[in-house]
């Protein structure tokens, strides 16, 4: 299947919404599709170590199709792949998920840090600039936008979940 079939591309999003979602499934090369899958595993392995409830998995998927929402910023992004803005998202809903540890305050520390790192990266990438970056060592266009929206996807639905754990129980029962 050409790539171009299931890529994000923002004049179709209203048409073939289902591109938010399908463009993970794209890989422009090998190394590509290496990095992203390591990044994935690493999220993985990060959501177990901090314990992160069913509703970080929640939040992590309804940030996943904002994500790609966030690149209609840039209309010269007109085609993206791959999974690495929702890995962001992924970092970023665990860090809110230790951040709001009442009961942990070690791993409210590496939540803040990890957070805090990941800021400092997505800013170094200057995602406001030009929509592509050729960054060495990697054989493929990097798209900083992706990470950005990403990033903020990620807080907002983590925030909202975070809420929503925290809020009381209604009682329905009359």
């Amino acid at each position: 299947m050409p790539r171009e079939a299931i890529d994000w591309q923002p004049t179709l999003a209203l048409t073939q919404p289902w591109r938010s979602f399908s463009a993970i499934g794209v890989h422009y090369s090998t190394q590509h599709l290496l990095a992203n899958l390591a990044g994935a595993a690493a999220v993985g392995v990060l959501g177990i170590a901090a314990r992160a409830p069913s509703s970080a998995a929640w939040a992590w998927a309804i940030a996943w199709p904002l994500t790609q929402l966030g690149l209609l910023v840039e209309p010269a992004l007109v085609h993206y792949g791959g999974v690495s803005g929702v890995l962001h998202a992924g970092v970023a809903v665990i860090s809110v998920v230790l951040l709001w540890r009442p009961d942990a305050p070690t791993r409210r520390w590496v939540g803040l840090a990890l957070l805090a790192g990941l800021v400092v990266k997505v800013l170094l990438e200057a995602p406001w600039g030009a929509p592509l970056r050729h960054p060495g060592g990697i054989d493929i266009a990097v798209a900083p936008l992706a990470h950005a929206s990403g990033l903020l996807a990620g807080l907002l639905c983590a925030t909202v979940a975070q809420l929503a754990d925290r809020a009381p129980a209604s009682n329905s029962s009359a």
